[in-house]
């Protein structure tokens, strides 16, 4: 069992940034594979980034890679990740997921979801 937490948004200008977290329990984040998703109103679920710490492998959907960077803690047993340069675009839920399977990058493959975290971005 493992349960994830996100906090961390809010509203921001654009070409601002944030950065969001990820708390897990249960078991160390280090055991699976963490992802980052979003979802705005009337659109599906969409890839945001990665992370697989024992292999040592990130991956970000290509439209946001350089602006965005997903890192951990073990320690702290938390995944975040950094948003910058942020767009109107990027307005959504955010969501942290963690997946059994790895590295993948569609939703259907993450077994355990946190309840989302709201990003708003004004211009």
């Amino acid at each position: 069992q493992v349960q994830l937490v996100e906090s961390g948004g809010g509203l921001v200008q654009a070409g601002g940034s944030l950065r969001l977290a990820c708390t897990v329990s249960g078991r160390s984040f280090s055991e699976y594979t963490m992802g980052w998703f979003r979802q705005a109103p009337g659109k599906e679920r969409e890839f945001v980034a990665t992370i697989s710490w024992s292999r040592g492998s990130t991956y970000y959907a290509d439209s946001l890679k350089g602006r965005f960077t997903i890192s951990g803690d073990v320690a702290k047993n938390t995944v975040y990740l950094q948003m910058n340069s942020l767009e109107s675009e990027d307005t959504a839920v955010y969501y942290c997921a963690a997946s059994r399977l790895g590295p993948v990058r569609h939703a259907n493959n993450y077994h355990y979801w946190g309840q989302g975290t709201q990003v708003t971005v004004s211009s």
